[in-house]
Order: structure tokens, then sequence, then C-alpha cells
């Protein structure tokens, strides 16, 4: 019974002397009510005082201003329907990204395509080989010296805007 009683006696040794530690607050919230704790009221707080433990070097009863230019923080935690509301923003904002990207991806192959077909168009042109046109009729004719040079001088612009 002896080792029971001195485990005992131990036990609410130690309990006493950390409790002996422990420093305890009590203030006056914003709506008036009594607080008390363990710990520290804020710096607004009315009729701050230390009610048991080691006290504080200096518990000052001054209130401290924030400046007025400081940046805004949020005070309070975002609700549901914010959060929600910047969600869908932030989903709205990578469909309109993914779009735009597609978008110039189809523009740029439109573009390399619109190249090739200009340079094969030029060479063939250029080979001196017989080239055939359609007329009204459905006919076929063969260009001449003139239509082609002509025809070639429109290959060479339009493939100088196509292919920047």
């Amino acid at each position: 019974m002896k080792p029971a009683s001195i485990f005992a006696l131990f036990l609410a040794l130690t309990a006493a002397i950390s409790s002996a530690h422990a420093e305890t607050f009590q203030w006056k919230d914003s709506n008036g009510q009594t607080v008390v704790s363990d710990v520290p009221p804020p710096a607004n707080a009315k009729g701050r005082r230390s009610i048991g433990g080691v006290k504080p070097a200096v518990v000052s009863e001054t209130v401290v201003e924030k400046p007025t230019d400081a940046p805004k923080v949020a005070d309070a935690p975002k609700n549901i329907a914010e959060k929600d509301l910047d969600f869908k923003k932030r989903q709205q904002d990578a469909k309109d990204k993914a779009e735009k990207q597609a978008k110039e991806q189809t523009a740029e192959s439109e573009k390399r395509e619109n190249c090739e077909r200009s340079r094969r168009n030029l060479a063939t042109l250029e080979s001196n080989q017989p080239v055939t046109l359609y007329d009204d009729k459905g006919e076929r004719k063969f260009m001449d010296t003139a239509q082609r040079d002509q025809e070639m001088e429109r290959a060479r612009k339009f493939m100088a805007e196509s292919c920047k």
C-alpha cells in the first residue's frame, strides 16, 4: 500500500507544480462578456489582468491602433457561397484559357498548311511542266507563259504572307 500512496502523492505534486506555472488572464471582450483564459487577451481587450501564475513583465492597458494606410486583410474567413463563386471563376478562367489556346493552335496549324500549300503551288508553277486550268464550261485549257508568270507572282505574294 505504501508504494501506491507515494505514487499518488508524486502525481498530485506534479499536477500542482505544473498548474502553478500556468498563467490565467481575465478581460472583457467587445460584447462586454468577461473572459477567463490561459491565452493572453487581444491588445484591444478592456480590463485586462492576470489572475494567477507568473505575471508578465508588462501588461499595458492602452490599445495599440493599427495604421490606416496598411492594406486591408480579410477579417472573416470566406463562406461557402464565396468559395463556390471563386471556384466557378477559376473554372471559367481555365476554360477561357483552354479555348484561347485551342484557337491559337488551330490558327497556327492553318497557317502552316497554307504556307506548305503555297510552296507546293509555286514549285509546280516553276517546274515548267504543262499546267491546265478549267474554264467556265469545264473544259481543260493549258496555261500560257503570261498566265504562268502571273500565277507565280500571286503564289510568291501569298507565300510571303502565309510563311512569316
